[in-house]
């Protein structure tokens, strides 16, 4: 099996999108459509890479990444933050909060994979 993602986003056409082109692409995946969704099931399957988005409903991307980067047990998971916040000062506090990496919705699909590949190698 490959490596594996977990998706946390709630807009299920996005989530349909970022499987696919991941499944193609050898890598298993995880859903979770909002931010306590994602903790729970970060902390239950201990994904290879998290792609989060930042506005989540019950409990938002900067708070689940706060609390999963403040955990022993999955602070080392990498996060790439996905995102409709283009300014600098939106970036800065994604990185803030813990986030590796971090990508400008709507984004190119071979954009997502590239930067996958690379928190992947690491």
């Amino acid at each position: 099996m490959g490596k594996v993602i977990l998706i946390v986003e709630d807009d299920p056409i996005i989530i349909k999108l970022i499987r696919d082109i991941l499944t193609v692409s050898g890598y298993a995946t995880l859903e979770a459509a909002d931010g306590q969704q994602g903790v729970a099931l970060t902390r239950a399957k201990k994904p290879d890479l998290i792609l989060m988005d930042l506005q989540l409903p019950i409990m938002d991307g900067f708070e689940a990444i706060k609390i999963l980067k403040s955990d022993a047990d999955t602070k080392d998971i990498p996060i790439i933050a996905l995102t409709g916040y283009a300014m600098q000062s939106d970036k800065d506090k994604v990185y803030e909060t813990g986030c590796e990496g971090y990508l400008i919705k709507p984004f190119a699909l071979s954009a997502l994979l590239k930067k996958v590949a690379e928190y992947l190698s690491r």
